[in-house]
């Protein structure tokens, strides 16, 4: 892959678009997802029109991204014309559908992607990024579940399990993404825990409201990623994250520790420290520890030894990462805060650049790469 050849080409492929009438900031969107696609294909097969091949893949992905943009226009305005609801229809059936999609014809994986597809209106892509899989693979497992439910009465209502996971991604899309669904999450959840006697749904509640608390601070006026650390936490909406821990406590009375209980109280601890410094770094690698057995999850054993690091050093941060597969998503950019960290910064700022290139997510690899930037300057110095 020519990183130089696709720094020289953006400038042109975004001029192209611009005189096809696409506006600066959305060609820059469009030829960003074609550039995330060169780093995927162009390895096994370099096409003999660099340039052409950016121009047809960006356009396609504008047209996408614009046909998606109507069809939601669309479906405002057909509800804003409907009339309201009667006394008999007060209960709100999205819940019910989220359920039912959650089919146990299905398999977990296969009934998220479709509730998602299905419910919460996403994009394929939209959906697979969130899985971080190709775009191409979703298409077939949301097909393939298509297929499974086709002619199948919903009589039997999925897995309680199934619609929390579904929930906390659509949250997570709303958080990150290009779409805002995070409080329509929330909203689904309240709904959800207010119907259920179930610790694990409290957790969850709790576990959106800590992170949603946060949103305000999270970002520059131009967009730019703004690090836990050197958020201005006066911007924390404190009455959520009030909420959020009253909620948790609630959850962890029951004694039925689940995942988005642990992920939870990992969350309040970074709520409840006055400043990044004040943050109880011990007690977040043990609630990591208790994630880690009920997940076994790599992405769990990667953040844990971020905060192993935080607690016990940049050395014993290594060594926990040590033992995590470096193919595990955003492993290069743990490598790299744990090697700033231990003072390494040429090391740092080369896997901050690796962490950028592999990121799907513009404002991430805009961060990683100001980050690589910032430690080269520094260590030129």
């Amino acid at each position: 892959m020519d990183d130089a050849l696709l720094r020289e080409l953006t400038p042109a492929v975004i001029g192209v678009l611009v005189r096809r009438g696409v506006d600066f900031a959305t060609a820059e969107d469009a030829v960003q997802e074609a550039l995330v696609q060169a780093a995927l294909s162009w390895p096994q097969e370099r096409p003999d029109d660099p340039k052409g091949w950016l121009v047809t893949v960006a356009w396609r992905k504008f047209v996408d991204a614009h046909r998606s943009e109507v069809a939601r226009r669309e479906r405002e305005e057909r509800a804003e014309t409907q009339p309201a609801p009667g006394p008999t229809e007060a209960a709100d059936d999205t819940l019910r559908l989220l359920f039912l999609c959650a089919h146990p014809s299905l398999t977990p994986a296969s009934a998220v992607a479709l509730t998602l597809r299905a419910v919460g209106g996403l994009s394929t892509r939209q959906i697979a990024e969130a899985y971080l899989v190709p775009e191409a693979t979703m298409a077939q497992r949301i097909s393939r579940a298509k297929r499974t439910v086709s002619g199948v009465r919903f009589t039997d209502e999925g897995d309680l399990g199934t619609v929390q996971r579904v929930l906390y991604l659509v949250f997570n899309e709303g958080y990150t993404g290009d779409v805002d669904l995070a409080a329509e999450a929330i909203r689904l959840t309240r709904q959800l825990a207010s119907g259920t006697d179930d610790a694990e749904t409290g957790g969850l509640l709790a576990l959106m409201l800590l992170h949603h608390a946060r949103r305000p601070a999270r970002t520059r006026p131009d967009g730019s990623l703004i690090p836990l650390a050197e958020q201005d936490r006066s911007r924390w909406d404190t009455r959520l994250i009030a909420d959020g821990i009253a909620l948790l406590r609630s959850a962890l009375a029951r004694d039925r520790l689940g995942e988005f209980q642990a992920q939870a109280a990992i969350a309040a601890l970074h709520a409840d420290a006055r400043s990044a410094e004040e943050t109880d770094w011990v007690q977040i690698v043990e609630w990591y520890d208790e994630l880690f057995h009920l997940t076994v999850s790599p992405v769990v054993a990667l953040n844990r030894a971020v905060a192993v690091g935080e607690a016990d050093g940049a050395a014993a941060g290594l060594a926990a990462l040590a033992a995590v597969d470096p193919s595990v998503p955003r492993h290069a950019a743990a490598a790299a805060h744990l090697y700033e960290k231990a003072g390494d910064l040429r090391r740092a700022a080369t896997l901050y650049a690796q962490a950028a290139h592999d990121a799907t997510n513009l404002s991430e690899r805009d961060h990683l790469t100001r980050q690589s930037a910032r430690l080269g300057t520094a260590e030129r110095r």
